[in-house]
């Protein structure tokens, strides 16, 4: 402790090696003395009112004209602040600062205590695991997050900013030395590299990375402190708030997301976050796996509710009127991340992140609405959960009603519990979108009312993406017409539409006769359900020929045994994907 007992003792404070250091007046090295002496004799803190009225008196409150050296020791790191309000000293007056309680920075009881506050470095050698590796890069983020941004008015860094920034430079071009002589990956690096991340982009991704091997909540996750730590001055602040909007690398691709919460004084503050994939795959090197969507199989593995689907197809594959992939390529647009920004730029009302949808596909059955809406997910990257509808009312007799809210509210928790977003299929929903009864009715009717006015209800309070398939087409509700956004007509397939889920669909490998004719099976008018059916069924039957050949004349002899079903003719645009 020499030099604490130099600097509390000395008669000529500006005769000591210590000096040097401060980088201050004879005044304000004065003032740093006398909150040193405070500090070592039991009071921590201590409001500048006192400290500069036992300076210099108060006659004639000449204390207040010596207000610019606390600011001055502010700018040069030796003094922090404490009370609840932080300082900004670009935007305050001196007077502002009078009743606040300052304390001795940390910089400066390392000063008192070594006589110096440089960084040593030890010697450059290899990093034995990126444990070791992700140590100095936190080291790396708090001197940055100590830098903070330059403050206004100042065009020229302050002392100790020159001190860090001295820090941060021999910290980085160590960093750099050691990864070059490492000779096993470093998982935190191939990482940036496979990533493309910028300087920026990186320490974003480090700051929040120190975060979640803290295991608090700590500021690091903040918007503003994340723009903080990687701008230089205010206008770089502007620019750098792109790093972290909708359309930026690092949330479009992933690898971070934010929550949205209403702060203390009425506005929305941003807490971003790694990814839980990524960051597993961060932690545990040596376990990559895409730990959500295993997640997600293993929780709905424990209800009884929901099959889920990973959807094999996209949008590509499916045969579709015009219109309707119109429709439904617009939808796709829609749910783009940029969309949803600019939306809420607007002012456009959203209950989640990205854009909510509720969707409708009506027509007759073999259409290809099921498959459709698979593809549409897959079109969207995201996986299925499909509830048939048609068991609602067999799951326990007296509780359909309640079962109605148990399917939306376990979709909710699945979907939280695995941080996913999978689409909501609710098939074969003609129970629950038909007119509902009016009058006195019997006790059915009135418990088919009310499950149906419940399924109005969580319609209405749905979040994310729901996809209802129904064969009805006249007798739809207009309550449910007015809660979905997007109602789209599933039709029978025009001649040209045939053709084309003929060829989809026929076998790729299979021999057939010289005078096969695709064009004449195209001329039976037929859903893509029932030529799909209509194809395994003559596939069986000519498997077991002596000699297997496909012929047209196979194939009508399959659709002349259909042709007695429930096929109608009206023609209209469908949508089918090869099965």
């Amino acid at each position: 402790m020499k030099y604490l007992v130099e600097f509390l003792e000395a008669e000529d404070i500006t005769k000591l090696e210590i000096f040097e250091h401060l980088k201050c007046s004879k005044d304000e090295a004065e003032i740093l003395r006398v909150v040193i002496r405070r500090y070592v004799e039991g009071n921590e803190e201590t409001t500048i009112i006192e400290l500069l009225m036992e300076l210099y008196g108060t006659e004639a409150y000449g204390y207040l004209f010596h207000l610019k050296k606390i600011k001055e020791l502010f700018e040069l790191g030796w003094l922090v602040q404490n009370s609840f309000h932080s300082i900004r000293l670009g935007e305050i007056s001196s007077l502002e600062m009078l009743h606040a309680s300052v304390s001795p920075s940390v910089a400066l009881l390392k000063l008192l205590e070594n006589g110096n506050i440089e960084l040593v470095l030890p010697e450059i050698t290899p990093y034995s695991d990126h444990l070791e590796y992700l140590q100095d890069q936190f080291l790396r983020i708090e001197l940055y997050a100590e830098m903070g941004t330059p403050k206004q008015g100042h065009a020229v860094a302050s002392p100790s900013a020159s001190r860090l920034q001295n820090r941060l430079g021999l910290l980085e071009k160590r960093i750099q030395e050691r990864v070059a002589v490492t000779s096993e990956p470093i998982v935190v690096e191939e990482f940036f590299k496979e990533k493309e991340l910028d300087a920026k982009e990186q320490i974003i991704f480090l700051a929040l990375l120190k975060e979640e091997y803290a295991g608090g909540e700590g500021n690091l996750r903040d918007m503003n402190t994340l723009i903080d730590i990687v701008s230089f001055d205010e206008y770089d602040r502007f620019k750098n708030r792109a790093l972290l909007e909708e359309g930026a690398k690092l949330v479009s691709e992933d690898i971070i997301d934010y929550d949205e919460m209403l702060n203390p004084f009425g506005g929305i503050t941003r807490s971003f976050f790694i990814n839980e994939e990524v960051l597993h795959n961060i932690i545990h090197p040596q376990k990559k796996k895409k730990r959500t969507k295993l997640k997600l199989d293993m929780l709905v593995k424990e209800q009884d509710l929901f099959e889920l689907i990973d959807p094999k197809t996209t949008l590509n594959d499916v045969v579709l009127h015009p219109q309707t992939r119109e429709i439904l390529d617009s939808l796709l647009k829609q749910m783009d991340k940029k969309v949803a920004a600019r939306l809420k730029e607007w002012g456009v009302p959203s209950k989640s992140r990205s854009i909510d949808a509720r969707i409708i596909f009506y027509g007759p059955p073999g259409t290809g609405k099921t498959m459709t809406a698979l593809s549409l997910a897959k079109s969207m990257k995201r996986q299925v959960l499909s509830f048939d509808c048609s068991k609602i009312l067999s799951m326990y007799v007296g509780e359909s009603e309640k079962n109605v809210r148990k399917v939306f509210s376990t979709f909710k928790e699945l979907a939280q519990k695995s941080k996913s977003e999978p689409v909501l299929l609710l098939n074969e929903a003609d129970q629950f979108l038909s007119s509902r009864s009016t009058g006195p009715g019997s006790s059915a009717d009135k418990m088919h009312n009310q499950m149906q006015n419940i399924f109005l209800e969580q319609i209405e309070q749905f979040e994310g993406v729901l996809i209802a398939t129904t064969n009805l087409l006249e007798n739809l509700d207009s309550a449910f017409s007015r809660r979905f956004n997007h109602k789209i007509a599933f039709k029978k397939p025009n001649r040209d539409q045939r053709v084309e889920l003929w060829k989809k669909m026929l076998p790729k490998n299979a021999p057939y006769a010289e005078d096969f004719d695709l064009e004449k099976l195209a001329e039976f008018g037929l859903t893509g359900g029932q030529i799909n059916l209509i194809v395994k069924n003559t596939s069986y039957r000519v498997a077991v020929k002596e000699k297997p050949l496909f012929t047209t004349e196979d194939f009508i002899e399959e659709i002349k045994k259909e042709r007695n079903g429930s096929f109608d003719n009206e023609e209209k645009p469908m949508g089918f994907l090869n099965g």
